[in-house]
């Protein structure tokens, strides 16, 4: 062949490839692939790489709920939530969309409204929902929420029991607690009888729930029923041993009021003998015992206690209190020291 014309070929074979290659279209992802890496990238919490894909999806295909259902999800997680506003709510106006697809663009919604903290706006997306789907654990959960955010305690009652059912679980303290703040409120509308009533009803709920019985006293000793507020109180003790200061003071004033200062003592005595440990108890009993002048017995009870608790700084200076009223002043440098060191190794 003739050189010339095999050149000729040559070159020509070669821009035929070279154009070829230069001007073969660029293989496209898919949306679906480009939507699965995006999901990816928001698992392994790459937003960014999660936003690029989820538009390249939307450009090529814009009736990609899903997809404009998680960008908006992204802009709020990233603190632009009127931007998510703004996606999830120009999604509602689309024709023909599955009750599932309507119900997680609600849900967004209610999402995006409850982080700008328009509660009002975010109950009433969820509600949207809850219509839908009443025994949806999430929406029931999340308007659980809104009533306490909004301090409708009845209403975060009947959700709890909701959301209690849906997860066959039982929480009756919770239910409990939600009672007593609703007579809380009763009571600041000076509602007392109807404060009671619903007392009474939370200590039904979770009989083991202490806090009823304090509020209940503490009404009680508002009426001036003093038998009762002591009665309730004791309860409370009973069940909370850890927080007996709040209410020991009210006893002992109620028991004062009634002139019954012998069954101050015998409350203290039956409070001991199921918590051998309630240090507050036995410091209170003794102090008891040291106004009614019985200062030996006041003293034998610090001296237990004491041998209970040896570094209890409130116990050094109830015994050396005690000391100086039996043996006399004497020499108290010993015992001063010793509450020192202990208040130096507290600090």
């Amino acid at each position: 062949m003739n050189p010339y014309i095999f050149a000729v070929i040559f070159l020509a074979l070669l821009a035929l490839t070279l154009f070829i290659l230069y001007f073969k279209p660029k293989k496209k992802h898919l949306p679906e692939s480009l939507y699965t890496k995006a999901l990816n990238a928001i698992i392994q919490g790459d937003k960014k790489i999660a936003i690029k894909h989820l538009r390249d999806v939307v450009k090529q295909d814009t009736s990609h709920i899903d997809a404009y259902l998680q960008i908006g999800n992204i802009l709020r997680e990233e603190g632009n939530v009127e931007g998510a506003i703004k996606i999830h709510r120009s999604l509602t106006m689309r024709p023909n969309l599955s009750k599932d697809i309507q119900r997680q663009i609600h849900k967004s919604l209610a999402i995006d409204y409850f982080k700008l903290g328009n509660i009002p706006k975010s109950k009433e997306e969820a509600l949207i929902v809850l219509k839908a789907d009443k025994k949806n654990l999430w929406v029931n959960d999340f308007l659980l929420q809104i009533s306490e955010a909004q301090k409708d305690w009845k209403e975060a009652a009947q959700f709890s029991k909701t959301v209690q059912k849906i997860n066959s679980s039982k929480n009756p303290e919770q239910l409990s607690k939600y009672i007593v703040f609703e007579a809380m409120d009763k009571l600041k509308d000076s509602n007392k009888d109807e404060a009671i009533m619903l007392l009474k009803r939370a200590i039904k709920t979770s009989p083991n729930l202490g806090l009823p019985y304090k509020h209940l006293g503490d009404v009680y000793y508002e009426l001036n029923d003093l038998k009762n507020a002591i009665a309730q109180w004791e309860k409370y003790v009973h069940i909370e041993t850890s927080d007996s200061h709040k209410v020991f003071p009210k006893i002992e004033s109620a028991f004062f009021d009634l002139g019954e200062f012998d069954e101050l003592e015998k409350f203290y005595d039956r409070i001991i003998k199921q918590d051998p440990n309630n240090q507050l108890a036995a410091m209170n009993l003794a102090n008891h015992l040291y106004q009614k002048g019985e200062y030996e017995n006041a003293k034998s009870i610090v001296d237990d206690a004491l041998l209970k608790n040896p570094d209890s700084i409130t116990i050094q200076l109830m015994r050396m209190k005690f000391k100086i009223k039996t043996d006399g002043s004497g020499d108290l440098s010993k015992e001063i020291d010793e509450i020192m060191n202990l208040a130096k190794a507290i600090n």
